[in-house]
């Protein structure tokens, strides 16, 4: 495996935007930029053999900052909503941006998606480090976070998040990804099957939050247990799919441990023959089917325009506004207690 590196473009503070390619044995590639700590394009052969680019993404570096989409990028200090910006931590109250509705989403609007982070190459990884300052975007405590990217020669993409604060916070770090395994540019992912090792989903409001409740999936929309295509359920009323345009839901993993890697579940692509094996530590995944890429998106990779539904985001993380439920498994981290979780795409075809 080999790591190129090689400056994008400068920020208009004269700031270098650096790209990054590793390549394997399989002539499989993905490129990482230091915006947001970030996957710009991964590319790998279908079953035919023919190589595309499979995640959504910008021609424009300066694209990436500040998108609706965050597109590829690195979520945090929390990923998800926190019900209206506000949150207690150690008895003291917290008023977050309100950027999402009448929520807080992923952090705010100049969270870790929408930083320059430093980087460098180190032996055959990519790692990606970003200081926050206590009262960055509202949230307590000097956090120190870094995101390491490993790509080995078995077309395995492995994501370490790791942090540490000087002081109790909320974390909650995602990659945000969105793919479309026939290429980019192949118009709509309805049809890509998604199988989850998720029985329950998090029951949520009309506002996009967690009421606190666990929904059985089995014979609902929501039921990816045996795996289906995306197409069929978006128009459900279960858990109001319908009022969000198609899938923006939290799913449970089954038999979740902390700290243990465990799979998660596979997205496929039957007109490529391609699939994406998902495994993390994090408790489950907010599955996202590209609702609203119509509204504002950049000029992307191929000079177009995104469509809805021209890609899912798999994004594995804690329970959206587990600040506000205690039953949810914690994001609080403690000081100079260790945040580290991992996400792992195994590429390959069937």
């Amino acid at each position: 495996m080999t790591i190129e590196q090689h400056i994008w473009g400068a920020t208009p503070e004269g700031e270098a935007i650096v790209m990054y390619t590793m390549r394997n044995t399989l002539g499989s590639e993905v490129r990482l930029s230091n915006i947001g700590a970030g996957i710009v394009s991964v590319k790998f052969a279908d079953s035919k053999g023919k190589v595309d680019d499979v995640v959504l993404g910008y021609s424009n570096p300066m694209s990436y900052f500040g998108d609706g989409a965050a597109a590829g990028k690195t979520v945090g200090r929390v990923a998800n909503r926190i019900a209206k910006g506000h949150m207690v931590i150690e008895g003291v109250e917290y008023d977050l941006e309100i950027n999402n509705g009448e929520n807080h989403l992923h952090g705010g609007s100049k969270g870790f998606m929408n930083r320059l982070w430093e980087s460098s190459v180190e032996t055959n990884r990519v790692v990606f480090s970003l200081l926050s300052d206590n009262m960055d975007q509202g949230y307590p405590g000097e956090v120190n976070a870094q995101v390491i990217y490993d790509f080995d020669d078995e077309n395995s993409l492995e994501i370490t998040l790791m942090a540490k604060s000087d002081s109790t916070t909320a974390l909650n770090l995602t990659n945000h990804t969105y793919w479309n395994l026939s290429g980019e540019n192949s118009g709509e992912v309805l049809d890509h099957i998604l199988k989850l090792n998720c029985s329950h989903v998090l029951e949520m409001n009309d506002k996009q939050i967690p009421t606190g409740k666990l929904l059985d999936v089995k014979g609902t929309e929501m039921d990816f247990t045996m795996g289906h295509n995306l197409r069929d359920g978006i128009h459900s009323s279960f858990n109001h799919i319908s009022d969000f345009k198609g899938y923006d839901h939290f799913f449970v993993m089954d038999g979740w441990k902390k700290n243990i890697l465990s799979p998660l579940g596979t997205l496929y692509d039957p007109k490529s023959g391609r699939k994406v094996e998902i495994l993390t530590s994090q408790p489950g995944c907010m599955v996202y089917t590209g609702n609203y890429l119509a509204s504002g998106c950049p000029v992307t990779k191929s000079g177009g325009r995104y469509e809805d539904y021209c890609g899912v985001a798999i994004e594995c993380q804690g329970y959206p506004d587990a600040v506000n439920h205690p039953e949810f498994p914690s994001v609080i981290l403690n000081e100079g207690e260790l945040y580290c979780n991992k996400i792992v795409f195994r590429l390959g075809t069937n």
